[in-house]
């Protein structure tokens, strides 16, 4: 029998089955689905709010044109990583059975095919969720005026665009849940007996650092790309890649600072925090890595806020329309990164309760007050907040500044809208936060049912 029909039989008997740690009814296939839902609806809604840019042929046709393609890029990189996210979520769920059926036998791509479906699978009802929502959405998102009209129908996008839309989800889905599986197929005990080791290079800090300086030099010579396709394609590019690079060398910075808040431990929840983060950076980077995109986004809402206001005197009507089509424009940008932030900092954050509830439940049951649990929690979150963000609103600045210039940049409504965001951020990371705790609550009163693999 092949790999693939072995997986395809086994596959239901895995997704049905009781008593991993991991498990918690509805929420072990209910946070991916939400994950893949809110991204496939905001892609879809990104993607019809921007295409009527592309219908326009006159003189301003350029700028909006560039306007969308910053937005499309800001949104879309960190949506896709939220999806990636959400596929490794899926994936992990199932590391202890998948580790397992290996060590009983099954080979590495009966391991592979099982999991790149179940989480297909899952992305795909996702995705057809989000495609429903868009469709309810879309109405309203017609009503949006640019130059002075509505848009209209261009808020409807194609069958084949939102098929493909769906299906770039699901291929996501796959190969983020193939990529992820590779400590389970290489060392399935490691996994089993939950002594699988996470660390994070300095090596992604160092291409991290080379990937925004190139981006900064590159924006610097936009003038001299000549076309304007090509001007618009260095731009997503620089930006696209900043965002990447950001999301790389997230972990490794993470770790730096709680090995220094290590060795500075003079309390508890401070120790326990910073063996948190150590633990797992790159667990603990996709819990405050949406704060850190928001931060990115809100670099270019500042200074799109200040060019705005830097033209608001113009008396030409055209002028009048761009200054109102740049604030509506940022205002949408923002809201769908909060959007994002919003979904990734609460799925990550009771995906990570669940994915230590063991040992919750052992700490618990050695005495630990569950005080300082929360506390130690809370800390290993909020703690970086600051650190992600502002290195994050440096990176957007240094790109963003051969374009707008130092006079822009440092203009008080630059500052006041990155405040902004920063406090919107970190309140929505807090209350994922205090989402967390309930579930905190919730698995110590049920201990048998995340305790039972160990015993």
């Amino acid at each position: 029998m092949s790999s693939l029909s072995m997986a395809l039989r086994l596959t239901p008997y895995i997704a049905r089955s009781k008593g991993n740690i991991r498990d918690s009814g509805l929420h072990e296939t209910g946070l991916p689905v939400l994950a893949f839902g809110t991204v496939t609806a905001l892609l879809l809604t990104v993607a019809a709010g921007s295409q009527v840019f592309w219908t326009w042929t006159d003189g301003l046709a350029g700028t909006y044109q560039a306007l969308a393609v910053v937005a499309m890029v800001l949104l879309v990189i960190p949506l896709l990583t939220l999806g990636g996210s959400a596929a490794r979520l899926a994936a992990r769920r199932r590391d202890d059975r998948l580790a397992s059926l290996r060590l009983l036998g099954a080979n590495s791509a009966t391991v592979v095919w099982m999991t790149v479906i179940e989480s297909t699978v899952l992305a795909a009802v996702g995705a057809l969720a989000g495609a429903s929502l868009y469709a309810v959405v879309a109405p309203f998102l017609g009503l949006i005026q640019f130059r002075g009209q509505a848009i209209g129908t261009h808020a409807w996008l194609s069958i084949p665009s939102i098929l493909a839309c769906v299906l770039a989800v699901c291929l996501i889905a796959a190969v983020s849940a193939a990529l992820g599986l590779r400590k389970v197929v290489v060392t399935p005990l490691g996994v089993r007996t939950r002594q699988t080791t996470y660390g994070a290079h300095w090596v992604r800090g160092l291409v991290a650092v080379l990937v925004v300086v190139a981006g900064v030099v590159a924006m610097g010579m936009l003038s001299s790309f000549g076309t304007f396709i090509v001007i618009l394609g260095v731009m997503a590019g620089c930006f696209g890649m900043a965002l990447l690079a950001l999301n790389l060398m997230g972990p490794w910075v993470l770790k730096l600072q709680a090995m220094s808040q290590l060795k500075r431990a003079r309390q508890p929840e401070q120790l326990l925090a910073a063996r948190t983060v150590l633990d797992n950076p790159k667990e603990s980077w996709r819990q405050v890595g949406g704060v850190a995109m928001t931060s990115f986004v809100g670099v270019f809402v500042g200074v799109g806020m200040a060019v705005a206001d830097s033209m608001g005197s113009g008396a030409a009507d055209e002028t009048t329309l761009l200054v109102r089509d740049i604030n509506t424009g940022v205002m949408i940008t923002l809201l769908g990164s909060f959007l994002m932030v919003a979904c990734s900092a609460g799925v990550n954050q009771a995906s990570s309760v669940l994915d230590r509830a063991a040992i919750l439940v052992a700490l618990d049951r050695v005495g630990m007050p569950r005080k300082l649990m929360v506390s130690a929690r809370v800390r290993a979150v909020m703690s970086p907040l600051l650190l992600v963000a502002g290195i994050s609103a440096t990176a957007a600045g240094a790109l963003v500044l051969p374009l707008a210039g130092p006079t822009l940049l440092t203009r008080p409504v630059v500052f006041l809208t990155i405040g902004s965001v920063f406090a919107v951020g970190f309140l929505l990371v807090r209350l994922a936060v205090a989402a967390g705790t309930a579930q905190i609550n919730r698995v110590l009163s049920r201990p048998a049912r995340y305790a039972s693999v160990d015993s």
